[in-house]
């Protein structure tokens, strides 16, 4: 073979080889464009799902606007999300309703949550199309993005969500701005649905007293105290309990929420109080047992005390 045919040879493979590489490389963007396309064309959605502003390759639709004021960067926001498959429509992440997440709209393109995580990710992801999505609406509102891979989770998937999987993500807006607020409403549309009367302490949660004791004063965050106690989340599904009466434990070491109220009541009451989130886990939860920012609801009897 002479010099001019090896040449021409190793020129005819490296363009194939680079050709190759471009085509796999434009391929994703190209499979992911055309299946939103053939999606939104299927489903006559041409007229509704607006591409993004910078033309990055998601598609968005406002299915409710909500009312107010639209979202700010510097807003406080209070949301759920709904994590699907575009193809098959298989739900691979629901954030809790018992709960929500929240944080200001600049921050929303953040997203995280642990059983995304990995030894190559904590499980957080930067996906934008959330944030352009959410200053495109008011409180209460409601949208819907289609979002190709490699604007979500990528080739190597995440979690239980596979490579290359286009996104049909759903989003929630509160019509609440402060979570305070959400949760009052939470608490009283349960009281209200179960028929029970409470009491609102200044704190602002709700207690209902069973039993008044006439036992000794619980005298401060360092008394020590022997506590009976139910824990459930606004479904009624138990999440922690103790009703052997062997749980021992100084105030200062639990959830504010029960510094505040046990101290109120002396040696053998019972009650039951409806704790806001800030009282209790906060936006943090609890592991996988007590979700964001939601609310609880104790039984509790004070059963002796060491002052």
């Amino acid at each position: 073979m002479n010099k001019f045919t090896k040449l021409s040879l190793l020129f005819i493979l490296a363009t194939v080889l680079f050709s190759a590489c471009k085509k796999e490389y434009e391929s994703i963007q190209s499979i992911d464009d055309s299946a939103i396309q053939s999606f939104i064309s299927k489903n006559n959605l041409t007229s509704v799902m607006v591409q993004d502003p910078d033309k990055s390759g998601f598609y968005y639709q406002i299915t409710s606007p909500g009312t107010g004021d639209s979202f700010k960067n510097t807003d406080s926001v209070l949301y759920n999300l709904t994590v699907k498959s575009l193809s098959s429509g298989t739900t691979y992440l629901q954030s809790p309703l018992l709960g929500n997440l929240g944080t200001f709209v600049g921050y929303t393109n953040q997203f995280y949550n642990s059983s995304l995580s990995s030894s190559t990710n904590s499980g957080s992801y930067n996906i934008p199309a959330i944030r352009t999505a959410i200053q495109a609406l008011k409180p209460g509102g409601t949208a819907r993005i289609l979002l190709p891979s490699y604007l979500a989770f990528g080739r190597n998937g995440a979690g239980n969500i596979p490579s290359n999987e286009i996104i049909d993500l759903l989003i929630t807006t509160y019509s609440y701005k402060k979570q305070a607020l959400l949760d009052d409403n939470r608490i009283t549309t349960y009281l209200t649905s179960k028929g029970l009367t409470a009491t609102k302490d200044p704190s602002g949660i709700y207690y209902i007293v069973n039993t008044l004791g006439t036992g000794d004063d619980v005298n401060s965050e360092t008394s020590t105290v022997v506590i009976k106690y139910t824990g459930r989340l606004l479904d009624g599904s138990v999440f922690d309990s103790s009703t052997d009466g062997t749980f021992s434990t100084t105030l200062s070491g639990l959830i504010q929420a029960w510094q505040i109220m046990v101290p109120k009541f002396k040696v053998g009451t019972k009650f039951r109080m409806l704790i806001p989130s800030a009282y209790a886990y906060g936006s943090g939860g609890n592991g996988g047992t007590i979700p964001q920012n939601a609310p609880l609801d104790f039984d509790i009897e004070i059963v002796s005390v060491t002052n």
